[in-house]
């Protein structure tokens, strides 16, 4: 195991991704960005704005290769995440393939914590059903989602060969007749398509909202078409699942992380997106303090004379609801949570680069509780990875330097996942982590 988990990490750590080299004839890096937009979808008003954004990053990027601090990440070795439906066929067949042989692997999760952990897909759905809490606190919720994404890509690249990036949705595609898109529609080169009716599944409950209910868009069943009809998932349910308890089979253990074999459900729900479109998008974009941003991308206060004021987090999170993507704690059972957080890590670099000065190393001070900062000990294996961090970090010294409202010595732990490392560097993707993250959103 100690092997194995080196050989996925040191070559992450010391060269950083590994696009970092352009292999054959040089390319300028905005022909590398060149997004081929599937012509079904007209450019909405927040593709414009990212596209607007360009010249900042480029000035960000060079200030930061003037002052030595890019670590060897540049807007031409970077690579380049995109939307699912701008991919082609066969860019999609491949992650298709690659998450499918990430659900073949043997897990690594200590089994006697996660005793229901089958596959290496399996570890990060109980990674994050342990650390749910943590992970959508203030201080967590961005950067520590940025790298548990980012390790699931890197864990797609070097254990199932994967050529690609982690590609991610935009909301707004998807406020008409999702169940037809390329991600849903159920074909070979999709993520699977809806689940069947289910005359019990009536929708997700809204506290404290008006309409208090994202009715159900038809669905709710097992999912039947597409390369996952025959998914099994393994963990859950929880007590936080969306699911009718008499349609999913209950879990043999209180916390859900014991063994579970059931198929996939979803409700593909129009009228979750509906609470994500361009102008909510832009809203959220708009904001000029991170208080801001973060409340309203969580939908607080609850917007009014609104008919679908669910907050864009929550909206991404139940167009493909049910079980597990309905359960707030083992939603990344389902693999479409990785394009819904990659889609929020893309809304927040694209809110960072309005202003990166000002806007790269804050964190919300209103609107929730700090969770843990610190790390929970661990083994030897994890002790050494830390180390290892460390070292390539250069030895920084004066990291504090870096934060702006950012708790001092304030760290992500994905315990068996990855190494521990300055939750700081998280807030860089173009020259973090000594240049390990070092990519871009087309």
């Amino acid at each position: 195991m100690l092997m194995n988990l080196a050989s996925f990490l040191l070559p992450l750590l010391l060269v950083g991704v590994r696009s970092a080299a352009v292999a054959g004839p040089e390319v300028s890096w905005l022909e590398k960005w060149q997004v081929h937009r599937n012509p079904v979808y007209p450019v909405d008003i927040v593709e414009q704005y990212a596209d607007a954004t360009i010249p900042k990053v480029e000035a960000f990027m060079n200030k930061k290769i003037a002052e030595g601090t890019n670590n060897g990440c540049t807007l031409e070795n970077a690579a380049v995440r995109r939307e699912w439906s701008d991919m082609s066929i066969e860019q999609r067949e491949e992650y298709v393939a690659a998450t499918k042989c990430l659900m073949s692997l043997p897990g690594r999760a200590p089994k006697d914590k996660f005793p229901g952990v089958v596959s290496r897909f399996d570890d990060f759905v109980a990674y994050h059903m342990t650390h749910a809490a943590q992970l959508h606190d203030m201080l967590h919720l961005f950067a520590a989602h940025k790298y548990y994404v980012w390790v699931y890509e890197q864990a797609l690249r070097n254990e199932c060969n994967y050529t690609g990036y982690q590609p991610y949705m935009n909301y707004h595609r998807y406020t008409k007749e999702p169940e037809k898109s390329p991600l849903f529609n159920g074909n070979s080169s999709s993520m699977g398509g809806n689940g069947e009716y289910d005359p019990n599944y009536v929708g997700v409950n809204q506290p404290a909202r008006n309409p208090s209910l994202i009715k159900s868009g038809g669905g709710g069943g097992c999912v039947k078409s597409g390369p996952f009809s025959d998914m099994v998932v393994n963990l859950g349910p929880t007590s936080s699942s969306t699911a009718p308890k008499n349609s999913v089979p209950r879990n043999p253990r209180a916390d859900g992380l014991g063994l579970n074999p059931r198929c996939l459900r979803r409700d593909i729900n129009v009228n979750a997106a509906l609470g994500a479109t361009d102008v909510k998008i832009m809203s959220l974009l708009k904001n000029t303090e991170m208080n801001g941003f973060y409340n309203e991308l969580l939908g607080n206060p609850p917007p009014k004379n609104d008919p679908y004021p669910w907050g864009i987090h929550v909206a991404g999170h139940y167009i493909h609801a049910v079980d597990p993507g309905g359960d707030p704690t083992s939603s990344p059972g389902d693999p479409v949570f990785y394009f819904h957080h990659g889609a929020l890590d893309r809304l927040w670099w694209i809110w960072q680069m309005q202003d990166p000065e000002k806007r790269l190393r804050v964190i919300p001070s209103a609107g929730g509780m700090l969770g843990h900062t610190g790390g929970h000990g661990g083994s030897k294996l994890r002790r050494w990875l830390g180390g290892l961090v460390g070292g390539l970090l250069g030895g920084r010294q004066n990291i504090e330097q870096m934060y702006d409202n950012i708790p001092k010595g304030s760290v992500i732990d994905l315990e068996f996942l990855a190494p521990t490392i300055p939750l700081v560097e998280a807030h860089d993707q173009l020259g973090g982590l000594n240049g390990a993250f070092c990519y871009v959103y087309a």
